[in-house]
């Protein structure tokens, strides 16, 4: 039986009435306050997390299927939990003195409880200081994380427009997948107009938002809904029922060498472990190609793990850029300044890897190269984490990054996923600096702007009337006019944002999963 994960989801992208989504207050739950109470708190004195870990309200029993190692779980209770919780925010939240410590035992449950361990701050721009912190169960994520197995209709959701009237189209269906296969048979650009009955364009009222984000993002294996799509190009809508299915992702979808010419392009959609092999493949396929140089699609990229980023800058720019170059070096809290808290060892910077890390292939292989000196992104608000590691990453090594869409999500921080009782937490651990010691992007990369956030290219909306590779669609079509010698950004077929707009920001309907900068404490299975 697969656990609900939806409650998570909605924590970072979910749809809102016109009035419904302020920000809500927050309140301590009964919790938080001085003075200790009669469980034994005492405000500001932690014990060792050690202490409490594994101490379940509900404990497995048995083996774990992805580790092979017995689960360490004994009898406890969400108390033991929470303050587990408690004492390992407080010793390797990257935020942690922003951290107000509230009592463990004001709350019911660990969700309720986790929730509010982390910083309320704001960014420069008004943002939430932290907009990643969420959980998962342990077996949804490692399912995830090691196969590319998650629970949907293999059709990724993008919503260009959030508030009504709302616009939410498909922008790829994964291939076998119930989206892509007849009778769905949907396609890059068919627009949700409809789930379960409910207007989705211009529904107003919290109730019928929860509707439709209950479709847009199914919960259980089997779980079907039923929508009203209007296909590209089409005059009239269609029904369609949806069944969600353990669905497979194919990370790369699209490697080819574009017509008449020597550049190379490449639809790259996730860090997660199968992505490994298929880059490998992937870059074999345009060296043999003969590129001189390549378009990386990574609009929809929500990110994974830092080791294969760092692969796929190796085999981008190859050894002479790259030797001997930091690629990624992570900072933790100031408790830290020196030393890894989780793995325990001195911090090293994550280098360029040579050779593959065996997360889908035989370990300690030599990777293949193209030896660029500079690489076209095509990006939207969708690149996240990972894939902006990417892009800093080569830019600190000196390889050109000309970037074109729009800005990024805005995430050079990252996580050792963790798990206790049968939850896994993401909590911000650390942040990411490249070989120049940058890494303040909070707020993303900007194509064709001024300033340290930003890379030469050019602002392009994400265009839907034309399937991903088509050298026609908009991003593709000015990348290539970049790589042909074009100075100026080309308008493309579709037409441009209208004047003094900026390409918009869309967002992708996903498990925050799919949002994320990994490391893991070694060779063995993602933990």
């Amino acid at each position: 039986m697969k656990v609900s994960v939806r409650h998570s989801m909605l924590g970072v992208w979910t749809l809102c009435a016109a009035a419904a989504c302020g920000g809500g207050g927050g309140g301590s739950g009964g919790g938080g306050g001085g003075g200790g109470t009669g469980n034994g708190w005492s405000p500001g004195v932690y014990l060792p997390e050690s202490h409490w870990a594994a101490q379940c309200a509900v404990p497995r029993s048995g083996t774990d299927p992805y580790t092979h190692q017995p689960y360490p779980d004994v009898a406890g209770s969400i108390l033991a939990e929470n303050n587990w919780l408690r004492s390992w925010t407080n010793d390797l939240y990257l935020w942690y003195s922003e951290v107000q410590d509230l009592d463990p035992a004001g709350y019911a449950t660990t969700a309720a409880y986790f929730g509010l361990l982390k910083t309320s701050g704001t960014d420069s721009q008004g943002q939430a200081k932290d907009k990643f912190h969420f959980t998962y169960p342990t077996s949804t994520w490692e399912a995830l994380a090691s196969s590319g197995v998650n629970v949907g209709y293999g059709a990724q959701f993008i919503v260009v427009q959030g508030a009504p009237p709302r616009q939410i189209l498909v922008a790829y269906t994964e291939p076998g997948s119930p989206a892509a296969m007849a009778p769905a048979s949907l396609a890059r650009g068919a627009e949700v107009l409809s789930v379960d009955g409910v207007d989705a364009v211009n529904a107003n009222t919290q109730a019928e938002v929860n509707i439709i984000n209950a479709g847009l993002a199914p919960a259980s294996v089997g779980e079907s809904h039923t929508f009203s799509f209007l296909d590209q190009g089409a005059t009239s809508a269609r029904t369609v029922t949806l069944s969600a299915a353990s669905v497979t992702d194919v990370p790369v979808q699209d490697v080819e060498v574009l017509p008449s010419s020597t550049i190379g392009y490449m639809l790259f959609n996730s860090h997660l472990a199968p992505s490994e092999a298929a880059l490998i493949s992937a870059v074999n396929t345009l060296k043999a190609g003969g590129i001189t140089d390549l378009i990386l699609d990574i609009r929809y990229n929500g990110g994974g793990y830092l080791d294969i980023a760092s692969e796929l800058a190796y085999m981008i720019a190859g050894a002479g850029p790259t030797a001997g170059r930091t690629f990624d070096l992570q900072q933790f809290n100031s408790k830290y300044p020196s030393t890894n808290p989780v793995t325990g060892s001195a911090i090293t910077p994550t280098p360029f890897h040579t050779t593959s890390q065996g997360y889908s292939t035989a370990p300690g292989q030599p990777l293949p190269t193209l030896n660029l000196p500079r690489v076209f992104v095509l990006t939207t608000g969708a690149t996240c984490s990972a894939s902006e590691a990417v892009m800093n990453g080569l830019a600190g090594a000196g390889v050109q990054v000309i970037q074109i869409g729009s800005t990024t999500c805005g995430k050079p921080y990252g996580f050792y996923p963790q798990d206790n009782c049968g939850t896994t937490y993401f909590s911000i651990e650390f942040r990411g600096v490249n070989a120049q010691g940058f890494g303040d992007y909070a707020d993303g990369f900007t194509p064709g702007g001024s300033g340290s956030t930003s890379f030469p290219g050019c602002q392009v909306t994400d265009d839907f009337k034309h399937q991903l590779g088509d050298p026609q669609e908009s991003l593709l079509y000015v990348a290539e006019a970049k790589a042909m010698g074009s100075a100026a950004c080309v308008i493309p077929p579709a037409g441009v944002a209208p004047p003094g707009s900026v390409a918009p920001r869309s967002i992708a309907i996903r498990s925050p999963l799919r949002e994320m900068r990994l490391l893991r404490r070694d060779s063995g299975a993602p933990r």
